[in-house]
């Protein structure tokens, strides 16, 4: 963002065959230094060690330093892992780009679902396997990739802000971000965490879902006691539990707790083809929802996805079945996810989880609810010039038209930008695909799909650097 005045050069004329091809030279580097990020297990969850999270964030310190950004720093937040932050100036009257990604990635999980060590970089079919290969580490060699091929030819200033703590749901940046709002001032962000609904279909995220969690204890007993002397008369807290959660869906599966909202979708339905039974195939081939299993919800895939609430019960404590004794259970909990369209305030669903909880619990059972994490949803405005930019970049480098759908899961500090840089452009899109399996075992990136996004967010910056409606 700049109030400099005009620069009397002209912008730098877009030779995209010539990008391509800069892009296209670069993807050895950019794969080599992709398979050195995912080999550092940086894991940002309590109980694992600090250090590999600390060594990937000096990593993408020198990787922007190679890409040419001339100020580059750690910024140390105060709970949690370094930010990486890097920046370029813009030209005399240039715009500025805020490019976004994050650095820490999920636990491995059961490492015997993989079919190679998650954090040994294997190329199978022309894929990357590895923890973090797609989610996020793709997300920040695209940024450097597009850097590395604009070199001295980028006409924008550039700002890049590389997080250590967004899967494990840190708050830290987007406090920061409050406090420092000149620091990410830009007229477009590019949110490199992001991903294709299908291979080679270029896609723009358009909203995001809001987030809110709980965690219900329900206690019914000082202590177990034996199921054939007491069963039949002393409450059962697992029992309780159950019947809670089951009154948190209606019949059909849909959320059915008073107060969630939903908002009209005026984006595509689930990718997978024109009629809404070739999206159900596409969802179901997707989500690996088993042969003969139906589906929850009401309405087009899309509005189930991206317009409705969800409610998912996450994890249960409860006496495991292994180690299950003859006893009444006295006390269980479960941990409970809503995830709502954009534009309800988190906190107000979070509150709803609670009083819905509280009313339907039987036999006057002691129950207790805990505030958990929350996160606000996102809905883009995509009329502004940087969004046509980037279709006709996404559609340039994929030879496809592109989709604007929107996306299940949050990313919390959009919802803090679109507060502290109201008239910026938020922008997200990454080489994530279906077969990505993000979060789950056997994560992986496709190399093609990586490259096409390193051209795109290459032409994308080429092109601000052309648009006079943004200076």
């Amino acid at each position: 963002m700049s109030d400099a005045p005009a620069d009397s050069r002209a912008p730098v004329p877009i030779d995209a065959g010539a990008l391509r091809a800069r892009v296209a030279g670069g993807m050895p580097a950019v794969r080599a230094d992709l398979e050195r990020l995912v080999r550092i297990p940086s894991i940002a969850f309590e109980g694992f060690p600090p250090e590999p999270v600390e060594e990937a964030a000096r990593a993408v310190a020198d990787l922007l330093r190679d890409a040419g950004m001339p100020a580059v720093r750690l910024i140390e937040m105060p709970a949690g892992p370094p930010t990486v932050f890097g920046q370029r100036p813009a030209p005399p009257g240039r715009p500025t780009v805020l490019l976004y990604a994050h650095y820490d990635v999920q636990p491995a999980g059961d490492e015997a679902l993989w079919s190679s060590p998650p954090f040994e970089p294997t190329l199978r079919a022309g894929r990357l396997f590895g923890r973090g290969a797609a989610d996020d580490k793709a997300g920040i060699m695209t940024h450097v990739g597009a850097l590395r091929a604009l070199g001295d030819d980028l006409d924008v200033g550039v700002k890049v802000l590389v997080e250590g703590a967004e899967e494990s749901s840190g708050e830290t940046l987007e406090q920061w971000v409050g406090e420092h709002p000149d620091e990410v001032a830009a007229d477009v962000v590019v949110i490199g965490d992001g991903g294709n609904c299908a291979l080679g279909v270029p896609t723009l995220t358009t909203s995001l879902r809001g987030m809110a969690v709980v965690v219900v204890t329900v206690e019914t007993l000082r202590a177990a006691v034996h199921s054939g002397m007491y069963g039949g008369a002393a409450p059962d807290a697992l029992t309780a539990l159950v019947r809670m959660l089951a009154t948190l869906h209606d019949e059909s599966g849909a959320a059915a707790v008073e107060g969630l909202r939903t908002i009209d979708w005026e984006g595509g339905d689930y990718a997978g083809g024109e009629t809404a039974g070739e999206s159900e195939a596409a969802f179901r081939r997707d989500a690996g929802v088993r042969d003969g299993v139906g589906l929850v919800g009401q309405g087009t895939i899309g509005e189930r996805l991206w317009a409705q609430p969800a409610i998912t019960v996450l994890g249960v404590d409860a006496p495991s079945v292994a180690t299950a004794t003859n006893s009444v259970v006295p006390r269980a909990r479960a941990k409970v996810s809503a995830r709502v369209a954009p534009g309800q305030d988190p906190a107000d669903v979070r509150e709803a989880l609670r009083r819905h909880l509280l009313a339907v619990a039987p036999w006057n059972a002691k129950v207790e609810v805990e505030d958990g994490t929350i996160g606000a949803g996102f809905l883009a405005t995509t009329s502004g010039p940087a969004y046509a930019t980037a279709e006709t970049a996404l559609r340039g480098a994929f030879g496809a038209d592109v989709v604007r759908l929107g996306q299940g899961g949050s990313i919390p500090l959009v919802a803090r930008l679109t507060r502290v840089v109201p008239d910026a452009e938020i922008l997200i899109f990454g080489p994530e695909d279906p077969a990505a399996l993000i979060h789950a075992a056997n994560e992986s990136v496709s190399l093609d799909e990586l490259e096409r996004c390193i051209v795109a967010e290459t032409l994308l910056l080429a092109g601000l650097g052309e648009a006079d409606s943004l200076r």
